[in-house]
């Protein structure tokens, strides 16, 4: 149509402008402009007939953009053409809800060639796939209510060179999908300080602490002395605690909502104890008043209310001067203290043990008086001594290698689970203190034997750390110095394992048991698999039963408390096999979502 033509991109309107026509194309909301240049020669123009046509069919736009078409010569004069065109939507793709499932209907042509991409949204960080599929044709696609988060989107785009891809988030409002992100939402626990909130979308959220004591009372927020802090997913948080304790949980809150609550340290420090938490509040002048944090509040000490603190009040700042309370946080303002109760309430069920013992003498007593009903009443007492002994919870000492850390956290959880049954577990993890005071070896043996003559039972948790070194005894004898670490209690048991097993004393006293997709029972040495062994979670019921009372009847009850201890374990597997940023088989979408027509 002249001389010269030329395409050209350009980083400003202003550089380089020549002699001729102009047009500039812009797309919203991308930040694209296209510069293209038409020369004339002047002798070709003429006044009143047109001098010929541009046709650009080659620059991208998405669906549902809008896009600016703006012309003008060089040197400009006042007329110039502007024309604004708003592509259309994408009218092929539609959301549609059936129930509890969610429809993506794709009404486009049989021949029609596309891709398919559903992905997790992230405000800071790459997008993280879920799910991809080229399809063909019109499809509905189903997705599950439980699969939708607020940051779920879809990537839509023509299987053709240099498409532009169409994206939609469509569940960013949807109370399901918010409701599912916090069922998602886990507190996992780095150290002693640090921990993080691992969420598959970002959402908005502060966290505390708060003090949560045995019996079923609320958790209590520890604010004031400490603070709300904001929360931010897959970002390292940290509390300025001294020490841990199991009585400490963390408090998420979003939008004054409480929604997520855990007690970190309870699987490495075991179950809930019965301490009492004391409140320094430091002002001027180096004065300093203490409380005693109370289900009805924080109890002034000393006292003369009617609470189990101010009764103790005394003997609880005798403890807190001589050192028997555990300081958990410190600073300028005030400090928190751990006070145990144990041993008070040792002392009260001592004096009701002796009223039992005086009225079991004077009752004796009455019955040397009437021979003829002394059968009768023996009888009855035997018979409540066996119903006595038989309800006593069953001892349990927990055995495992110390693998890694995220494998001691299993464990951990595992023991705590343990322990909301009637058992009452033993596991090196809670005595540490005893097992370095006592050295491995002798801690294990007095464990082993006071478990035994209770009639309890010895748990070998396999792992393939276990296995390596149940190998290595079994070939020579004796582990090689070094490959685990000083606290190992399992290393150290082998040595009293062994010969149980080798005379034909294992069977009854020992459960052998390993994790789902960690250890195969069949890579358990031959000589441990002559008791049985369970996998966990998938053989619960089975393992249970094999933990209580030689005698106890197998009542109904037990698939109930073999899916109480899943559902308390369940965190801990999905942290321990499926680490923040890799996705879990299951709960993503895939084809098996349903991609049917």
């Amino acid at each position: 149509m002249g001389t010269g033509k030329s395409l050209k991109m350009r980083k400003s309107l202003e550089e380089q402008l020549t002699q001729g026509w102009k047009s500039l194309g812009m797309a919203y909301p991308t930040a694209r402009c296209v510069l293209l240049e038409v020369q004339v020669p002047a002798a070709l123009v003429q006044f009143g007939q047109s001098v010929g046509s541009v046709v650009y069919d080659c620059f991208e736009a998405a669906l549902g953009s809008e896009v600016r078409i703006w012309s003008y010569t060089q040197p400009r004069y006042e007329k110039e053409l502007n024309l604004t065109q708003q592509l259309p939507a994408l009218p092929w793709l539609n959301v549609s809800a059936d129930g509890d499932n969610v429809h993506l209907v794709l009404n486009v042509s049989e021949e029609q060639h596309f891709g398919l991409s559903l992905y997790w949204n992230q405000v800071q960080g790459p997008p993280k796939p879920r799910w991809h599929k080229n399809l063909t044709g019109p499809q509905i696609i189903t997705l599950n209510h439980t699969d939708l988060v607020p940051c779920l989107c879809i990537q839509v785009w023509p299987l053709e060179p240099d498409s532009v891809r169409t994206n939609i988030c469509p569940f960013r409002e949807d109370p399901r999908a918010h409701r599912n992100l916090w069922r998602a939402a886990r507190l996992r626990l780095l150290t002693l300080q640090s921990w993080l909130l691992d969420a598959p979308c970002s959402l908005p959220a502060e966290a505390a602490l708060c003090w949560r004591a045995p019996g079923g009372d609320p958790c209590q927020p520890l604010v004031p002395p400490l603070s709300w802090e904001n929360v931010t997913v897959d970002k390292v948080l940290e509390f300025p605690l001294l020490k841990g304790h199991p009585n400490l949980c963390v408090q998420v809150n979003s939008w004054e909502k409480l929604q997520l609550q855990e007690c970190l340290w309870a699987d490495s420090l075991g179950p809930l104890k019965d301490d009492v938490l004391l409140l320094e509040t430091r002002g001027p002048q180096d004065n300093r008043s203490l409380c005693a944090l109370e289900p009805s509040g924080c109890t002034s000490l000393p006292s003369k209310a009617s609470t189990r603190a101010a009764r103790l009040g005394e003997y609880l700042l005798q403890d807190l001067q001589s050192g028997q309370c555990l300081q958990l946080w410190d600073d300028d303002l005030g400090a928190l203290w751990a006070c145990p109760m144990d041993k008070y309430i040792h002392k009260r069920w001592a004096l009701v043990w002796l009223a039992c013992l005086l009225f079991a003498a004077a009752l004796s007593l009455i019955l040397l008086l009437k021979k003829d009903h002394a059968k009768g009443w023996l009888r009855l007492l035997k018979q409540d001594v066996r119903s006595g002994a038989a309800a006593r919870s069953r001892a349990a000492l927990l055995l495992y290698s110390a693998d890694d850390s995220g494998f001691e956290r299993l464990v951990g959880a595992l023991a705590s689970a343990l322990c909301q049954l009637p058992l009452r577990v033993a596991v090196d993890l809670w005595s540490r203190r005893e097992l370095s005071a006592q050295g491995p070896v002798a801690w294990f043996h007095a464990q082993r034997r006071q478990t035994l003559q209770e009639g309890g039972v010895v748990v070998l948790l396999f792992s393939p750390g276990a296995v390596a070194l149940c190998s290595e005894w079994l070939q020579d004898g004796v582990s090689a110095p070094g490959a685990h670490g000083p606290h190992d209690a399992f290393r150290a048991s082998l040595s009293c394992v062994l010969p149980d097993f080798l005379q034909g004393r294992a069977p009854g006293s020992y459960v052998g048991a390993c994790f789902d997709r960690l250890l195969h029972p069949d890579a358990v040495p031959a000589l441990f698999r002559t008791v049985p062994v369970f996998t966990l979670p998938s053989q619960l019921p089975d393992f249970l039963g094999a933990l209580q009372q030689p005698r106890a009847a197998r009542s109904g009850r037990l698939q109930e408390r073999a899916e109480q201890v899943s559902r308390a374990l369940q965190p801990a597997l999905d942290s321990y096999f499926h680490p923040p940023g890799t996705p879990a088989p299951g709960r993503g979408v895939g084809p098996g979502a349903g991609d049917g027509t």
